[in-house]
């Protein structure tokens, strides 16, 4: 995995470049002599990469089980009838074909002819892995009988096809066949069956079945990019028209010639419209640490989207489960220096002195908004005994990484934007007696703005990702989401 901590090291202190050309200039020469302390290159495919020996064991894992029309939705593959051995785990071994075995025999009883049959009602599927290879398949399904009337039925057989080349695997199809009726006191003879076949596909090639571009709609896609352009466009004219239309005339009296001095110093005394808060502009907001925590930690996240999507383009997501997950996670840490960095100057050069409690909120605002949101969610899951529900052990984990490095960087970020961009530069001097602030109206108040603000920018995109989930098609256009939000 250096391959991808080098690449990730290098994007930090590119970052670090962009939000401060004296700090960049710094760190991005350490950045570099410090990814090329390694000299040897791994592919990181062959290290995540799977070789299984001679006579060595290739495991079916069961993970989950849910309604196909909600895929947010999932249980224990267990939580249904299905029989089992004693150890969870099946397994298969050794590279030689199998044919059709025994697994078990389930007993229908009227309890378990119920489970099935609502489950088969609600179209559950279930998903399975091997070696990091997912597999899905419905659980069974509605058939009309010869009195033209439904029954169900419940798929008992499953066949593997395994590709391999060499000592690793390619490609794993399973095929269900067998359907039996749900019918009480009836016995179901669960089977299985395996055939190995060679391929020449390597093992890097092997995620390409599950990204098969043919099968995803671009157009909605570029329909987004198209969008956003769009949008772009038209609000930059607006704002473009607005301007000149309030400055042209400003314009035009600085542009007089000396021999209208008179004139000119007439109507400077005359200031109007904008030129009347240009003493406010640049007055500390009274909830100075927030504000700077929140712009902060969107530095933060504008660099975490972008480093995500950069490595979903250059393909390093795709290799094994969980991925994007770990990699939005490790990013955040790592990036919590640029989060402290803006927030520490932004407060320091406002006046702030209690940068502390600027650089706790500034680690910490994010983090226990997720928390807050995580805890109701779990909670939730816990209740219905989904699989959604996050484990202890995980929560621990991303709670040592933020106190142990997601915090002490934030820390020295804030303390390096004090230090070297917290100089006030404003243009121009803050009066010392504030301006009255005439009322509102109910459309620009902070939460309204909040509100149409974040539709407006990620309303279109969270449509497209969350119809792409709940039609079970693989949103991997991350090139097309980089444009779009440019």
């Amino acid at each position: 995995m250096w391959p991808v901590f080098r690449f990730f090291i290098i994007c930090i202190f590119f970052f670090s470049f962009l939000v401060s050309s004296t700090l960049g200039k710094i760190l991005l020469p350490i950045g570099i002599v410090c990814c090329d302390l390694h000299s040897v290159c791994f592919d990181p495919i062959n290290v995540i990469a799977f070789f299984y020996e001679a006579g060595e064991a290739v495991i079916l894992w069961v993970n989950k089980v849910g309604p196909y029309n909600n895929p947010q939705e999932t249980y224990n593959y267990y939580s249904l009838p299905f029989c089992h051995a004693p150890n969870p785990a099946h397994k298969w071994g050794g590279l030689g074909d199998v044919e059709k075995t025994s697994i078990c025999e389930i007993e229908l009883e009227a309890a378990k002819v119920k489970q099935f049959k609502d489950a088969i009602d609600n179209s559950y599927w279930f998903e399975f892995f091997m070696d990091d290879l997912p597999l899905w398949g419905f659980i069974g399904e509605v058939v009309p009988d010869r009195s033209h009337d439904t029954k169900h039925v419940l798929w008992t057989h499953k066949n593997l096809v395994i590709n391999y080349n060499g000592n690793q695997i390619i490609h794993v199809n399973l095929t269900q066949e067998n359907p039996k009726p749900l019918e009480e006191g009836r016995v179901l003879d669960m089977t299985y069956s395996v055939k190995w076949l060679p391929t020449n596909i390597t093992f890097a090639r092997r995620f390409d079945v599950y990204l098969d571009y043919p099968f995803f709609e671009h157009q909605i896609h570029w329909f987004s990019v198209f969008n956003s352009f769009m949008m772009v466009i038209f609000l930059t004219g607006l704002v473009s028209m607005i301007l000149m239309r309030t400055l042209r005339n400003d314009y035009a009296k600085y542009a007089r010639e000396d021999d209208d001095l008179e004139t000119l110093e007439r109507d400077v005394s005359e200031e109007s419209g904008w030129k009347l808060v240009h003493g406010d502009v640049f007055r500390p907001s009274p909830n100075l640490a927030l504000l700077s925590a929140v712009v902060g930690t969107g530095a933060q996240l504008a660099t975490l989207v972008l480093l995500v999507i950069i490595f979903a383009i250059v393909g390093m997501l795709y290799i094994g489960r969980g991925a994007i997950v770990t990699t939005f996670i490790v990013c955040y840490a790592f990036t919590s220096f640029i989060a402290g960095y803006v927030s520490g100057g932004m407060y320091s050069r406002n006046g702030g002195k209690t940068w502390i409690k600027s650089m706790i909120l500034t680690a910490s605002l994010f983090p226990f908004i997720c928390f807050g949101i995580g805890f109701i969610l779990n909670t939730i899951a816990i209740f219905y005994g989904s699989l959604a529900a996050i484990p202890f052990g995980t929560m621990v984990v991303v709670f040592v990484i933020w106190a142990f490095i997601s915090f002490p960087l934030a820390l020295l970020g804030t303390v390096v934007g004090r230090n070297w961009s917290g100089a006030p530069n404003n243009p121009c001097r803050v009066k010392t007696i504030p301006r009255p602030i005439p009322e509102k109206k109910w459309y620009l108040t902070p939460s309204v703005i909040s509100l149409m603000g974040g539709l407006l920018c990620v309303w279109l995109h969270a449509t497209r990702v969350c119809d792409s989930d709940h039609r079970h098609s693989m949103c991997d256009n991350c090139g097309h989401i980089f444009l779009a939000e440019r």
